[in-house]
């Protein structure tokens, strides 16, 4: 396999950080430069020697696709029991002080939002269903669904997924939602002239049930580049065992979760040599994925305050926006509330990891019990 390039690259970056300013959404579309200055590069892809890549395993772009999923269990005894347990249960137990469960902690969160008005956001992969090895069989369960949509009758609640916001309304199917596809660069959202009437990028048009609403896209000029890329992307991958891509509108998925191991590098090589000849697009690393995206000041984080906006519950002091989500892409989402604690981001994950999230869960049925106990608390709370 030829890998064509023989220089060091951006490959991986993350999105340029937020400001510690308001995130109004009027004055946040802010293409960044096109030599990528205005972001770290993160990953680079090593130089070659003799055709092949120096040292791939010690890379740090190879490791964070390594890290994209849990090692293996090694398992050992609870210090408080006889029964198996992991370091992994153990770690993730010392973890949990710092992002404590969102289940336990639920009568503190609940207390917090007494008098308050809660507006729901929720990822999808890996939040309402499982990750799972083929991402077009990403299927939520009827119990799932059926949680969602009661919750959904009693807050205002958004779906800001990855995904192309046609495909994850055919995962989900529930019309009492808004849905943010593209990570947040396709939104669907209520009518509110002010805020469309504001933007160039809004515009209304009727849902399936011939609903007027507002749509968003403040990445609609990358269209044509990004069929260019998916094109390119399809046919360069195509021999290689294992890996999909998937159109998601205004962005790219490669996912090489299938991929054996030691051809991960081939794949991000490939996926680079393409890129490179874009430099308004840029590469960020998901859960097994790289996901190309038009390099544009937006993310989930953007998406969350365009969504309250439209809402008509931004600035308002008895709103409490609540973010449930288990990827690096929703860590944006997760420092917006943060800020000026305007709300709680609540972290899917069953492994340590650093985050900007409040509180936790362990896993999609832990999400279920949750807005399960979300809808219990607010009919009693009606009492």
């Amino acid at each position: 396999m030829d890998l064509k390039s023989n220089h060091t690259s951006p490959v991986l970056t993350d999105p340029a950080p937020l400001g510690k300013s308001r995130l109004g959404v009027h004055s946040s579309l802010l293409t960044y430069s096109g030599s990528g200055t205005a972001f770290p590069a993160l990953l680079t892809i090593p130089r070659r020697k003799n055709g092949f890549l120096d040292d791939v395993r010690s890379s740090s772009w190879l490791d964070a696709m390594k890290s994209s999923s849990p090692p293996h269990r090694k398992i050992t005894k609870d210090v408080n029991n006889d029964s198996p347990a992991t370091e992994y249960d153990i770690a993730y137990r010392t973890w949990m002080v710092k992002y404590p469960s969102a289940l336990t902690s639920f009568e503190q969160i609940t207390n917090y939002a007494k008098g308050k008005r809660i507006a729901l956001f929720l990822d999808y992969d890996g939040t309402l269903s499982p990750i799972v090895d083929n991402p077009d069989c990403a299927f939520m369960s009827d119990a799932m669904r059926r949680a969602v949509r009661r919750v959904a009758k009693h807050f205002p609640t958004a779906i800001i997924s990855g995904r192309s916001h046609d495909k994850v309304y055919e995962f989900v199917g529930l019309n009492e939602l808004y849905y943010a596809g593209s990570h947040g660069m396709d939104i669907m959202g209520p009518v509110r002239q002010s805020v469309v009437g504001d933007h160039r990028h809004g515009f209304q048009s009727t849902d399936r049930q011939g609903k007027d609403v507002n749509l968003f896209q403040p990445a609609a000029e990358f269209l044509p580049m990004i069929g260019e890329v998916l094109k390119s992307l399809v046919e360069t991958t195509k021999d290689i065992e294992g890996a999909k891509v998937e159109n998601n509108k205004f962005c790219v998925s490669v996912h090489y979760r299938n991929v054996d191991e030691k051809y991960w590098a081939v794949v991000a090589q490939r996926v680079h040599d393409i890129l490179k000849n874009y430099p308004r697009l840029r590469l960020t690393h998901g859960r097994k994925v790289l996901e190309v995206r038009p390099v544009i000041n937006w993310d989930k984080g953007k998406a969350v305050t365009f969504l309250l906006e439209s809402l008509g519950l931004s600035d308002c002091e008895d709103v409490l926006p609540i973010y449930i989500g288990d990827d690096r892409t929703d860590e944006d989402a997760f420092k917006v509330l943060r800020e000026g604690n305007r709300g709680y981001g609540i972290l899917v994950s069953a492994v340590p990891k650093e985050s900007n999230a409040f509180y936790s869960l362990r896993d999609p049925s832990e999400v279920m019990e949750f807005l399960k106990s979300l809808v219990i608390w607010r009919k009693s709370s009606a009492l």
